[in-house]
């Protein structure tokens, strides 16, 4: 009962932060900046924050779902065998993850290429909330003790960087602007207080930068049906221009669930792709829970490779994740595992490249900046020519 109250009042406190900047802004806030502070608010001095930034346990059994990392160590190994074919190529070899989860992801990477004599000089985090830090680094210390001086945790990026970036699950995460069609228009939606809950208001598009992006897709795959939703991510572009901007040399690695802008828009996907995770159930209210679930998007990965490009990025290679886990061996390394683990990995494995698992669904992209070297990863079943 009383880790009930509890994580009531974890909840009621970050409301009340979201409520005072929705009277602040007028009486209504962007769907984007309701779900940046649902996810980032800053944590107080009693832990009480956003989801990512709060003290709750997300990953995991005990949290809200399991990640590609957690369900199984050959993930990162094959995601290692890329990193080591990457490194054979690069003058400085570095790596730099966003946002690292529990830290099993960077574990295993390291144990993975320190097996195969390819560690990298430094592994840098960029991890915002203090309470995964301290996770993570619980995790690295109890699995490769000897290994953790090669890592470093950074709160905002380096001002120049060579070698791989690393971002799982990471553009779902991001806010997102919400659309919603009428008979004669595109509205956005917004987020009002209103009979003590917070609910949704359409009015008009607030921003030139978001009607562009309205107009584009509108002109790319006709116009939406009345009662169409979706969900547009304008941080894209500022993102990249900061990775743009500290890359010298390397290739960024974007692993994520999403579509090329033909699928993700499609008129079939009618109430768009907003998804929220609450102790391993999914549904898409992002006014329950508030703080205490995640809320993601799928991936544009479209809009991805136009965000590149503009940015001077080259995008390398855009395939499913069940293609670029086979063509970095993950099959080849579970059976060089003894004989009594073969079964148990099959079935992890399985998880991650089955159809009707996460092999289709996600997708993996590379983008490089100074890097001219093909990746064989993503030769077979290369996709870029559905973008």
């Amino acid at each position: 009962m009383a880790e009930f109250l509890e994580v009531l009042a974890y909840s009621a406190h970050l409301q009340n932060i979201i409520r005072e900047k929705i009277v602040l802004a007028g009486g209504k806030i962007s769907f984007a900046e309701f779900m940046r502070l649902a996810l980032y608010a800053p944590a107080d001095a009693q832990g009480r924050g956003g989801y990512y930034t709060g003290g709750t346990e997300k990953f995991g059994p005990e949290g809200d779902f399991i990640t590609a990392p957690i369900i199984s160590e050959f993930f990162s190994y094959a995601l290692a065998e890329q990193c080591a074919t990457v490194f054979n190529t690069l003058s400085q070899k570095n790596i730099l993850e966003f946002g690292a989860g529990t830290g099993i992801m960077a574990a295993d990477i390291l144990q993975h290429l320190e097996k195969n004599n390819n560690l990298p000089a430094q592994y840098y985090i960029l991890e915002i909330s203090a309470d995964l830090q301290q996770r993570q680094r619980d995790i690295l210390q109890e699995k490769i003790p000897h290994l953790i001086a090669r890592v470093q945790w950074l709160s905002t990026l380096p001002e120049k960087f060579s070698g791989i970036i690393l971002a799982n699950e990471v553009l779902d995460a991001m806010p997102v602007h919400q659309i919603m069609c009428t008979e004669n228009e595109v509205q956005e939606r917004y987020v009002i207080w209103q009979d003590k809950q917070f609910k949704y208001l359409e009015s008009d598009i607030s921003s030139v930068r978001l009607r562009a992006a309205v107009d584009t897709i509108q002109t790319e795959l006709r116009h939406f049906s009345a009662g169409y939703q979706t969900e547009i991510n304008l941080m894209l572009d500022a993102w990249l221009a900061s990775l743009a901007e500290i890359l010298q040399q390397g290739v960024i690695l974007l692993i994520d669930y999403g579509f090329p802008r033909h699928e993700y828009f499609h008129p079939q996907r009618s109430m768009g792709t907003l998804m929220c995770h609450y102790r391993h159930r999914a549904h898409s209210d992002p006014f329950l829970n508030v703080g205490l679930q995640d809320i993601t998007a799928h991936v544009d990965f479209t809009a991805v490779a136009e965000a590149a490009t503009k940015n001077n990025l080259d995008v390398l290679g855009f395939t499913t994740q069940a293609a670029f886990l086979l063509n970095n061996k993950i099959l080849e390394l579970a059976n060089s595992e003894h004989d009594q683990q073969r079964w148990r990995n099959v079935q992890k494995i399985q998880q991650l490249i089955a159809p009707q698992e996460m092999g289709e669904l996600f997708k993996v992209m590379a983008l490089g900046k100074n890097f001219y070297e093909a990746l064989p990863a993503f030769e077979f079943k290369d996709m870029l020519g559905r973008l």
